[in-house]
């Protein structure tokens, strides 16, 4: 069964930043995502703590079906999840 997390901004702050360890976990997804958005290993800690980050990772996921569903499954969570959780840190 899966769960859900909190419809509040910290509870998309906490799914963003399980969506970026769960990126991470893996150096080929890694790779992906820093290919896509440009950013150096060395810069991802910095560009973490930027505003519009959170919801760049839920957008990365989201726009993998094979990544959202994994990333889903590891987290123990329904995958619309993490588009409830994108929209709310895209709100501002």
């Amino acid at each position: 069964m899966s769960k859900r997390p909190k419809s509040t901004r910290s509870g998309a702050e906490e799914l963003a930043v399980a969506a970026l360890a769960f990126v991470a976990q893996e150096p080929e997804r890694l790779r992906r995502f820093l290919d896509l958005s440009g950013l150096d290993p060395a810069d991802l800690r910095q560009a973490a703590a930027e505003p519009g980050f959170l919801a760049g990772i839920l957008d990365y996921v989201s726009n993998d079906e094979g990544l959202l569903v994994a990333f889903a499954a590891d987290a123990g969570i329904d995958p619309t999840a993490i588009e409830t959780a994108r929209q709310l840190l895209s709100e501002g």
